[in-house]
């Protein structure tokens, strides 16, 4: 038995002012054959579980080029094609094989091209043939579109928000594609569209639950896998939204009615999924009469890298310098610029320094002011769900007027571990606040030392109202950017 294995993951944010290039692939995770490291990462999962899992198995495990870069704009038409067709022809000369698996994020959208993943997939169908099994990976924030869906034989989504679970996933993909290639299983697909852009953290009730329910059905009564494609609300593609997809072992019209029962209870929990959104200046002032110990943390969820934003928005910056909150930190923020100044200056040094509020009205006004460079640091990483993240250059600097730190990085990412802050400098124990650039995947690591966690609703480029952003290309009426929409099946 052979089984190719190969990733290209890219949420793409259609909406940022940031245009997404091969380098921007490169330079966070870009892994040819025969170079990717033993370690599972986040985004390649699935090629390090089959690589892994090979001998165990008993089959040959031939291993394709991994991409993977941060949330941005639209990717360049050339950049897509090129990466795309390196990995095709890849899999060309490992011909024949008898199955496929691919690490895809779904949410890629390329100039010219709305659904990269289903042009990637329509095109491996063409070179392996029908008969061999295609598995795929998917992160819930993905356009979960019929032809994509139609093309392969098994897809696996994430279940957890923050996407702690990237490793066990990319195990049960591994695991049903193997038994279906042995004709163990035969997977078919039944897919829900619940016509409604939502988010739907699962480290808080009711999603919490939800989930919980549908893990508890897999491996039973011929269901295989359940998946729930939140959708990825700043990508404008016709095919945006939430859909819940259920895989069963050749029981369609089961599949068919629990996809449906499925997908009419998320919407009936949408609006009690989400967490309460505070103005700025609210989630700071309840920050700051929250009692008890460790530091109060506050997601800056409209300027979060990890859906395509610059992560330049100034705003908590400039409140908590003002109101002079002492030991509190904000990360992180994206300023090659600044970055460079602090390491020709050296740690210990006081100086002058202009940072953040550079790509856009969005991003606020710069913060000037004079700092102390607290830590340089070359090629530094954070960790999310114990793989690492890179950031490239980082320098911390406090404002020597208020005591209010900062992060600054040159490879772009949101915060996702608490070591962004201890592997610069600044103590996060220590901070009476700490704002972080994200939306959720924070969670993970920030709840176990949190007294508190906040989210607010900021002023940059990502508002968290969908109603708020400029859709040309969506399939409508969906709610909430109407009035009423009417659930469907799909397949």
């Amino acid at each position: 038995m052979r089984l190719f294995a190969a990733a290209l993951a890219l949420e793409a944010n259609t909406f940022s002012p940031l245009p997404t290039s091969l380098a921007a692939f490169k330079e966070k995770l870009y892994y040819p054959p025969g170079t990717h490291p033993e370690q599972v990462l986040h985004q390649s999962n699935v090629f390090e579980v089959a690589r892994r899992r090979a001998a165990k198995d008993g089959y040959e495990f031939i291993g394709g080029s991994c991409f993977a870069a941060q949330p941005g704009g639209t990717v360049a038409r050339a950049a897509f094609e090129q990466m795309r067709d390196e990995i095709l022809g890849q899999l060309k000369a490992a011909l024949p094989v008898d199955g496929v698996v691919l690490a895809l994020h779904g949410a890629m959208v390329a100039q010219g091209y709305d659904d990269c993943e289903g042009d990637v997939l329509a095109r491996v169908r063409a070179l392996v043939g029908p008969k061999v099994v295609i598995g795929v990976e998917y992160d819930p924030h993905c356009h979960a579109t019929v032809a994509r869906t139609k093309l392969s034989d098994i897809d696996i989504y994430y279940k957890e928000y923050p996407h702690t679970d990237f490793e066990a996933r990319a195990e049960e993909l591994v695991t049903l594609t193997l038994a279906a290639i042995r004709g163990a299983i035969r997977p078919v697909k039944s897919l829900y569209d619940c016509r409604l852009i939502a988010s739907f953290p699962t480290t808080i009730e009711p999603m919490r639950s939800f989930v919980d329910k549908i893990s508890a059905m897999e491996g039973r009564d011929k269901v295989l896998s359940i998946s729930i494609g939140h959708g990825f609300p700043y990508g404008d593609v016709p095919e945006m939204g939430a859909r819940v997809l259920v895989v069963t072992d050749n029981a369609k019209a089961q599949g068919d009615a629990l996809a449906a029962r499925l997908g009419q209870e998320l919407i009936e929990i949408a609006e009690r999924s989400q967490p309460e959104l505070l103005p700025p200046d609210a989630a700071i002032a309840a920050a700051l009469r929250t009692p008890g110990n460790g530091p109060v943390v506050i997601a800056d969820t409209t300027d979060n890298a990890g859906g395509g934003a610059p992560s330049d928005n100034t705003t908590f910056l400039h409140k908590l310098i003002a109101a002079k909150v002492s030991g509190a930190a904000v990360a992180p923020i994206w300023d090659p610029m600044a970055v460079r100044v602090c390491f020709d200056a050296g740690v210990g040094a006081r100086i002058p320094l202009r940072f953040g509020g550079k790509m856009s009205a969005a991003s606020g006004p710069p913060v000037d002011a004079v700092v102390d460079v607290l830590a340089c640091v070359d090629d530094s990483r954070q960790t999310f769900a114990g793989a690492p993240v890179p950031l490239g250059r980082v320098a911390a600097v406090r404002d020597v007027a208020s005591g209010v730190a900062a992060i600054l990085i040159t490879v772009r990412a949101q915060a996702m571990g608490t070591d962004l802050f201890s592997n610069h400098g600044v103590d996060p124990l220590a901070a009476p606040i700490l704002v972080v650039k994200s939306n959720q995947h924070f969670h993970a690591a920030y709840a176990k030392i949190a007294r508190a966690i906040l989210y607010a609703d900021g002023d940059g480029p990502q508002p968290r109202d969908p109603r708020l952003l400029p859709f040309a290309k969506v399939d409508r009426p969906i709610l909430p950017l109407d009035a009423t929409a009417t659930p469907t099946p799909l397949l």
